[in-house]
């Protein structure tokens, strides 16, 4: 008889692959030394950044039918390869003096590691974890969110220690057997497995099992107003945070009054409150249900955003930042599992995917826009209104996917739509 594997370790495998793909996040800690070394300019080094972000959305999107078909062991060691193979490739870039090596290392074949390899194990998380499914998705992606905050330490006193070149040489390495390691270790459960005890206790009325709204192949995903509903709600809540992350140190220094280190070490600090909003939030997620708890940071940044540009007091300015930040680490950690309620978890890693396109496309808009609204009115503080005005938009959605769930279920049970009243379903 086939032994059955550890859920909680194939947990940890994921948070293996989620915390050396999530590195990405630290890459500000080559910005000077590359500068300095190649007098590129800033905008030349951080466009690797960029392409990683852009090449982590497409090939999530063009590559989630491989996960769904060769399973996650195959989909993470096709990652591994590419995530050490990027990383490693740039430590040749740099030996070579070449930007478009770095690109094409880094920012490309990188940037599909990245893809692969976050989508690679949530889908198998969330068969392991039926009664949990958001502390499942958490765990993971809170990998993603803690990664800068243990890579960035490491970064340093290799750059400062072995140099650049070598610094690239062993990251790639280790990353690539981290990964392969976590990745030999993944497995999707047998068809029909539950925890220990789960039955019975669903027997015994204890615990209720939430039901799929849907079985929907990707294909089929994409077809519904669901889908789109989904890609705004993350699109939105990815724009407004991702651009708050790109401008904390700046506004910090400029509406607070804060000196460079104290801002710099603030952002240090509040990238914990973007790993534990992964882990915090999606965990809630599984006791008030995927649509309250987007509908819920939705409320909270539309206010947040509101108050921040009018905001002088300095703990009350890192208050309000530290909750935005687990808002938007958190509307990552949920997303899997919201997916695998609406969609239900036949092809949820290639519907994922498709779903990160929106990751892609804020990781451009956001910081663009902020960037473009500090340089036309010299501050920060009108676009932070912009992106509370996002947020009703958000909230809006928030609401209307709720319409469209109860109007499925009410077909779902054969009752007529037009009988019931069109209210916000709380789950």
């Amino acid at each position: 008889m086939k032994k059955t594997k550890n859920r909680w370790l194939i947990a940890l495998s994921a948070v293996g692959i989620h915390i050396s793909i999530g590195s990405v996040y630290a890459w500000s800690n080559f910005t000077n030394p590359l500068i300095d070394e190649f007098g590129w300019t800033t905008s030349q080094v951080q466009l690797t950044f960029s392409i990683a972000i852009l090449f982590l959305g497409l090939s999530a999107a063009f590559l989630g039918h491989f996960v769904e078909k060769y399973g996650p062991r195959k989909a993470g060691l096709l990652a591994a390869t590419f995530f050490g193979v990027g990383v490693t490739g740039a430590g040749l870039a740099v030996s070579l003096s070449s930007l478009p090596l770095l690109y094409i290392s880094y920012g490309m074949l990188g940037g599909i590691g990245l893809g692969v390899g976050y989508i690679a194990p949530v889908s198998t998380l969330v068969k392991w974890f039926p009664d949990r499914r958001g502390l499942a998705t958490g765990l993971a992606i809170m990998g993603f969110g803690f990664a800068a905050a243990v890579s960035s330490p490491i970064m340093e006193y290799l750059i400062v220690n072995v140099g650049l070149q070598n610094t690239f040489y062993i990251l790639g390495i280790s990353y690539f057997i981290i990964m392969l390691l976590s990745s030999l270790y993944l497995e999707k459960p047998e068809e029909g497995w539950a925890p220990p005890g789960f039955i019975e206790k669903v027997r015994s009325g204890k615990t209720e099992i939430k039901k799929d709204l849907a079985q929907l192949t990707a294909n089929e995903a994409i077809k519904t107003k669901r889908f789109y509903y989904l890609w705004f709600m993350l699109f939105i809540n990815v724009t407004c945070g991702i651009a708050i992350l790109s401008a904390a140190k700046p506004l910090a220094i400029d509406s607070i009054g804060m000196t460079t280190v104290q801002a710099a070490a603030l952002v240090g600090v509040l990238g914990v409150f973007n790993g534990a909003g992964r882990l915090g939030w999606a965990a809630i997620s599984d006791y008030i249900g995927r649509p309250n708890t987007y509908t819920t940071f939705f409320v909270v940044q539309l206010i947040l955003f509101s108050v921040l540009p009018f905001t002088t007091n300095a703990i009350i300015f890192q208050v309000i930042l530290a909750i935005i930040y687990t808002c938007y680490g958190g509307g990552f950690a949920s997303i899997p599992a919201f997916i695998g309620d609406i969609f239900g978890t036949k092809q949820l890693g290639a519907i994922h995917g498709y779903i990160l396109t929106a990751w892609s496309a804020a990781g451009v808009a956001g910081p663009m826009f902020a960037a473009w609204m500090k340089d036309t009115t010299g501050s920060y503080e009108s676009s932070l209104l912009f992106f509370a005005g996002l947020f009703v938009v958000a909230f809006v959605i928030s609401l209307l996917i709720r319409v469209d769930m109860k109007r499925l279920r009410n077909e779902q049970a054969g009752i007529d739509p037009s009988a019931v009243p069109q209210i916000a379903a709380t789950k």
